[in-house]
């Protein structure tokens, strides 16, 4: 099985790459989902701080790959050759990631700050920060479960800082790239 997982900040555009792989009939995971599953069975709304806890909490109780184990599951129960994982937040994600699937691939999304805050602003999840300071200390603790070490490890890094439809056609020739065989 072809495992294609995508990292990025939050905002960075791993929704809209998620989004489009569905598009093309590609199966996706969003690892964020687990956490939100968790933290419904816990009772506790999902909003940034109790996500980020709830993240925290397991990745002390299982490993910093917790949620990547959590997910490996639910992501050979799918009954294609190939599946996207959205929303790989660390290095020893994958690690693990890359131990389990050999033909694991890693898609970095790049975006600056202030596009990011731009799309917190317009999204309007409820785990979605709204000020400066929120998505900075929500960066904060993303990097300290190894984001941007997992960023330094992407096979392929898509810049998404212009235009919507310019990263939608982007994807889509990544992606139909990926499934034809290739990078």
């Amino acid at each position: 099985m072809k495992v294609i997982g995508v990292v990025g900040m939050p905002a960075s555009g791993k929704g809209e790459f998620s989004q489009i792989a569905r598009e093309m009939g590609v199966p996706v995971v969003v690892m964020g989902d687990v956490i939100r599953k968790h933290v419904e069975e816990a009772g506790l709304s999902p909003t940034d701080r109790h996500l980020g806890e709830m993240s925290k909490h397991l990745r002390k109780a299982i490993g910093m790959d917790a949620i990547a184990r959590v997910t490996i599951p639910i992501i050979e129960n799918q009954s294609s050759g190939i599946v996207v994982v959205d929303g790989i937040r660390g290095d020893y994600e994958v690690e693990t990631f890359r131990r389990h699937f050999p033909e694991f691939i890693l898609i970095g999304i790049e975006s600056s700050f202030e596009n990011r805050l731009k799309r917190l602003a317009a999204r309007g999840r409820s785990d979605d920060t709204l000020s400066r300071d929120e998505l900075r200390e929500r960066d904060r603790r993303e990097l300290g479960w190894g984001l941007g070490r997992a960023l330094a490890q992407a096979d392929c890094t898509l810049h998404n800082d212009g235009s919507l439809e310019a990263f939608r056609i982007h994807v889509r020739d990544l992606l139909f790239r990926l499934v034809r065989g290739g990078v």
